[in-house]
């Protein structure tokens, strides 16, 4: 089995370099893309503005079918050629929002679902936009209602199916090694190697370690130690550095100072591994205490009406889903007792909820009746032989979870949060794990942050812990709507939980 992954937070946490630089007597150098990743990202960025033009269109196209389509009685409309110019706005308005709001800057790492939201704010501001100005200028058209709704609704996924497919066309030549970002990693320990762990686990990002910074290098670093903190402005110059990242907790803040400081004459980006102390106070507000300056720190758990709100999601998605899968959900439920008779079609497991309170969770029974007669409570494994021949299957594409969503309805769950665990396991973790007992402030989910990042089956609990953490202290409800779609494209891409 591999090694354990170190715990690593999900969010880096990006920090300003100040603007006044002690001089340097390093020469500069040029931190510039090759001529090579010039041209790919020139023509990664007209591609975009190619993709959203077109999606552009053919949404006011369909949109203008769709029209006359949906009316029993549709009134009079103009030939569609005669909406051109409204088109014409509206295509300039969207891109210029785009480059506004910097969606034609090549960027990695960030997520699909991250896109579409940030896809959805644009679109609308430049339909408003686009609207506005069409009215003052084209007094003589009316664009239909109906028209300007669809169109609006349907620009967002086609734009966004349009950028996808070309962000899969740049990840498949940044795999190939082209458009390649030269990144330095301060820190040779825990966090340092989690940060090594996920850039080579992803190399359609194109991110190339050149080595650690360490004033004291453990000695079986699992990348060059290329030196201390006082050699860093020499390592930036000679490797051509266009990043760093600072993965060294114990760090004082004139040393962190320093790295920016280093990296701003460089002309180096500098992201930087936050630490619990980062998670708590990104919610925090400058106050005062007898003209003293203060930092009030937040309580930004669920409370209040973001419960309320919290929990009318969970009722109207968990019912509108139970409604939508109750088909599979009696088809799943009837394999499962043919392919073996002699046990139940469900299995119901004592779970640790909000609180520290049990309840009982419910799945669909995956592994034998007696699969821990001898062995007592341990946790699944990879390929395990308790598991039935249809289990592996539901596992795979995590089916046996579906009747969780019961749990959902009846308040003891939530469809996102923390992933309950025994009691058993959960008296262990808290012995071993600082602020592991956090995670039951909130209710549990049927998927959560950890999850969806990767964190299943026999991941280190101490991550899985931290990304509990951090969904528990950030909460809201476009998180959990983010959680819900990377569940989807999960499970659709079959990730097993074993």
């Amino acid at each position: 089995m591999a090694a354990e992954p170190v715990p690593l937070m999900p969010v880096p946490l990006i920090i300003e370099a100040p603007e006044t630089v002690e001089p340097t007597v390093l020469p500069r150098r040029s931190h510039q893309p090759s001529p090579a990743s010039h041209l790919l990202r020139t023509a990664y960025v007209m591609a975009l503005v190619v993709g959203d033009v077109c999606a552009i269109a053919a949404a006011f196209f369909v949109a203008y079918q769709l029209r006359g389509l949906s009316e029993p009685r549709p009134t009079r409309i103009s030939p569609i050629g005669d909406y051109v110019p409204s088109l014409a706005f509206l295509v300039v308005s969207i891109l210029i929002t785009f480059a506004l709001t910097r969606l034609y800057l090549p960027q990695r790492g960030a997520s699909h679902v991250d896109r579409l939201g940030s896809l959805f704010v644009a679109v609308t501001i430049g339909n408003v936009v686009a609207m506005a100005l069409a009215a003052f200028t084209l007094r003589g058209l009316d664009v239909p209602r109906l028209i300007i709704v669809y169109a609006w609704g349907l620009t967002i996924p086609f734009v966004w199916l349009a950028r996808s497919s070309i962000e899969q066309l740049l990840r498949m030549a940044r795999r190939r090694g082209l458009d390649p970002l030269p990144v330095l990693i301060v820190g040779a320990r825990d966090g340092g190697n989690a940060v090594l762990h996920k850039i080579r686990g992803a190399p359609d990002l194109g991110y190339v370690p050149v080595g650690f910074v360490d004033d004291n290098p453990p000695p079986n670093a699992r990348m060059p130690v290329l030196g201390g903190l006082a050699d860093l402005s020499e390592i930036l110059f000679r490797y051509s550095v266009r990043e760093v990242i600072v993965a060294n907790p114990s760090l004082s803040q004139t040393e962190v100072l320093d790295v920016v400081t280093a990296c701003d004459h460089a002309r180096v980006n500098v992201k930087i591994l936050p630490n619990v102390f980062h998670m708590v106070v990104k919610e925090a507000s400058v106050s005062e205490f007898s003209g003293l300056p203060m930092m009030l720190v937040r309580d930004v758990s669920l409370r209040g009406w973001n419960l309320l709100i919290k929990r009318a999601l969970d009722i109207v998605i968990g019912l509108v889903l139970l409604i939508a899968l109750a088909p599979v959900l009696m088809l799943v439920a009837l394999i499962v007792k043919i392919t073996d008779p002699r046990g139940p079609i469900f299995f119901i497991q004592e779970r640790v909820g909000i609180d520290g309170q049990p309840f009982p969770c419910v799945k669909f029974r995956s592994m034998r009746e007696d699969a821990e007669a001898v062995t007592g409570p341990v946790w699944a494994t990879a390929d395990d032989d308790r598991t039935t021949p249809v289990g592996q299957f539901l596992r795979r594409f995590s089916i046996d979870e579906l009747p969780q969503l019961v749990n959902v309805l009846l308040g003891d769950m939530s469809l996102v949060g923390p992933r309950p665990e025994r009691p058993h396991f959960v008296q262990q973790f808290i012995r071993l794990i600082p602020r592991y007992e956090k995670r039951h402030q909130e209710k549990a989910g049927m998927t959560g942050w950890a999850q969806v990042n990767g964190l299943r089956g026999q991941s280190s609990i101490e991550e899985r812990t931290l990304y509990d953490l951090f969904y528990v202290e950030h909460w809201s409800p476009a998180f959990d709507v983010k959680v819900l779609l990377k569940t989807v494209a999960a499970v659709i891409r079959g990730h097993n939980a074993y």
